[in-house]
């Protein structure tokens, strides 16, 4: 059994990681501070199965005050998901981005340097690569010109667990998520944005020309992708190496909607509305580094991943 501390443990992608962790028999230490983003009782029923396991305890604290130090052991396996989402309203609030995002990951790791634990898996984004990196998206490309602020915090925050890793022993791993869907996705995300008006026979927007694309990734396979980081942590050697974790086929807007809109029956309404700023035209993810040395294969096409998300939906509507 593992000790994990698990920052942003009752958002979409922390509570299918606690829960994967506990199914395998580790003890979940789940921190999160219920950040007003979006409802807080969404958050504490995204931890209904996992507070129903002994070894999971939940504390509600902001990782940028603590503490946290005094929930670490050296043996302690730190998993830092906690962030301020959301790419559009970082263009309106770019300080509450760097303290969370920034400040608040430089916080978990003076925190594991000042317990002694040197295993560290960050969660990172696809957004890093802005708009001029050419795709497939690879780790090495210099990922130097984000194109919002959200963007920039995730990247700051690598560069920080990069700077830090080889003078404080740190054993590392940076995933670079690419735009995950499924059971739980934030309600302002686009998937359950649309699934929500058109089962209410609303229309929904489509910014941009429809052939904005995605490399669209099912929860499942992301948290298979975490989980295999953070065991290659366990033997991975002094520093940090970045990660993509996509789901392995780039799906454009206009397909997007048309798949969402078939799984639910409907004709889809669109009005149409210019690209927002801050949103990149593509995400495409080289996956060769993750396939190699994490053994990462995505397994869930995108036809089925949606279907289990409508099969979700409908599920939980229905005892709304």
């Amino acid at each position: 059994m593992t000790r994990v501390l698990l920052t942003g443990a009752a958002g979409f992608i922390g509570s299918h990681v606690a829960e994967r962790l506990l199914a395998r028999g580790d003890e979940v230490v789940g921190i999160d501070n219920f950040d007003p983003f979006y409802d807080r009782a969404i958050k504490l029923g995204n931890l209904g199965l996992a507070r129903q396991s002994p070894r999971f305890s939940l504390h509600e604290m902001d990782v940028v005050t603590g503490p946290l130090a005094p929930l670490l052991t050296p043996a302690t396996v730190v998993l830092h998901l906690a962030a301020k989402a959301g790419v559009r309203p970082s263009l309106a609030e770019p300080g509450g981005y760097v303290r969370a995002n920034v400040t608040g990951t430089q916080a978990v790791l003076d925190a594991a340097c000042e317990a002694g634990a040197s295993r560290i898996v960050f969660g990172s984004s696809s957004s890093v690569y802005g708009d001029d990196t050419e795709a497939p998206f690879r780790e090495d490309a210099p990922a130097g010109r984000p194109i919002s602020p959200y963007a920039a915090t995730k990247r700051a925050g690598e560069l920080l667990l990069a700077s830090q890793a080889l003078h404080r022993g740190f054993r590392a791993a940076s995933l670079r998520f690419f735009t995950v869907y499924g059971p739980r996705q934030r309600p302002d995300l686009a998937i359950h944005a649309f699934c929500r008006r058109l089962s209410a026979g609303q229309p929904i927007t489509m910014f941009g020309e429809g052939t904005e694309a995605r490399d669209y990734t099912y929860i499942d396979d992301i948290v298979t992708g975490v989980l295999a980081a953070f065991d290659w942590t366990a033997s991975a050697p002094v520093g940090v190496e970045t990660f993509n974790l996509g789901g392995n086929e780039t799906i454009p807007l206009s397909r997007m909607i048309e798949t969402v809109a078939a799984a639910l029956g409907v004709t889809p309404r669109i009005e149409r509305a210019p690209r927002q700023p801050g949103d990149v035209r593509l995400t495409s993810a080289d996956l060769s580094k993750s396939s190699r040395v994490l053994g990462y294969r995505p397994q869930t096409p995108f036809s089925e991943g949606i279907r289990r998300f409508v099969a979700w939906f409908r599920e939980t509507h229905a005892h709304q």
